[in-house]
């Protein structure tokens, strides 16, 4: 009994002159707590940068089919101001687009398949020869995201021609 009396005075006496340790139950909650706080914070940093470079993709992926459309446009533009001719011309897309299809409509005649991306309206076509009279549309097809298409315009004629 005297003995463990002495142990007991020698522990109280040890609390009161030695400062904690390390090592207490508190100080590993307040690790615990702060590493796991920066664990959280980590994971909604690439959380957020995922979401940001998927969005910058799927900007890049839009500007690629304006381009198309403008680079087109312009092509058609210069056959169409031109006396005759005929080109054949490859462009680029995004390789998730597998068809590019016009159609004789005023408020959109081209549009992409699958219908994720925008069509537009393309000027200075002759839809009438452009798409053969027992279908309603051309579609062309394209290969790992580049299409080739030819554009052509015969002597006396006042629109393009677009033939696959």
């Amino acid at each position: 009994m005297r003995y463990q009396k002495k142990n007991d005075k020698a522990q109280w006496i040890k609390s009161k002159i030695l400062p904690a340790s390390p090592f207490s139950r508190k100080a590993q909650m307040d690790l615990s707590f702060g590493t796991i706080f920066s664990i959280i914070l980590i994971i909604l940093f690439i959380a957020f940068a995922i979401f940001g470079i998927n969005k910058f993709m799927g900007v890049q992926k839009l500007a690629q089919v304006e381009k198309f459309k403008s680079d087109l446009q312009t092509d058609i533009n210069n056959m169409w101001k031109s006396t005759q001719g005929s080109q054949i011309l490859e462009y680029s897309l995004p390789s998730k687009i597998t068809k590019v299809c016009f159609i004789d409509d005023e408020f959109e005649n081209i549009y992409f398949v699958p219908n994720d991306f925008r069509g537009g309206v393309l000027e200075n076509i002759d839809f009438d020869k452009t798409i053969p009279g027992n279908i309603n549309q051309l579609c062309i097809n394209t290969n790992k995201g580049k299409i080739s298409l030819t554009i052509k315009k015969n002597y006396g004629e006042n629109l393009i021609t677009i033939t696959k």
